[in-house]
C-alpha cells in the first residue's frame, strides 16, 4: 500500500465487483415468480411454480397455500397483475413469452 493513502482508498483496494448469481437452474421466470411469491406470503415453503408448454410459449402455474392466495391476487387483482408484468418483464429478458397463471 502507498504511504498517505486513505482509510477508505484501503478498503477500495480489498473490494472486488462481484456479479449477482444466476439463478440455480437457469429460468430466470421461474426464479423471479418463486421470489416474488415467497415475499408476500405467509406460507413461503407452500408457494410451487409448475411449468408446461403452451401453443404461445411455456405457461407457468403459480401454486401457494389456500390461506395466501388473497395476498397474492391482491385487491381487485392488482397484484396478480403486478406479479404478471414483472415475470413477463424476466420472460422477455430472456426472449421468451410467458403466461402465467395464479391458484392455489
Amino acid at each position: 500500500m502507498a504511504e498517505g493513502e486513505s482509510g477508505e482508498a484501503r478498503e477500495e483496494a480489498g473490494r472486488e465487483e462481484v456479479a449477482a448469481p444466476a439463478p440455480a437452474d437457469g429460468d430466470m421466470v421461474h426464479q423471479t415468480l418463486v421470489f416474488l411469491a415467497r415475499s408476500m406470503v405467509e406460507y413461503p415453503d407452500d408457494v410451487r411454480v409448475d411449468e408446461s408448454p403452451g401453443d404461445r410459449g411455456t405457461i407457468y402455474h403459480l401454486h401457494v397455500h389456500p390461506d395466501d392466495i388473497g395476498r397474492v391476487i391482491g385487491r381487485g387483482g392488482r397484484m396478480a397483475r403486478s406479479i404478471r408484468q414483472v415475470a413477463r418483464a424476466a420472460a422477455a429478458r430472456e426472449d421468451v413469452f410467458a403466461i402465467i397463471e395464479i391458484g392455489d
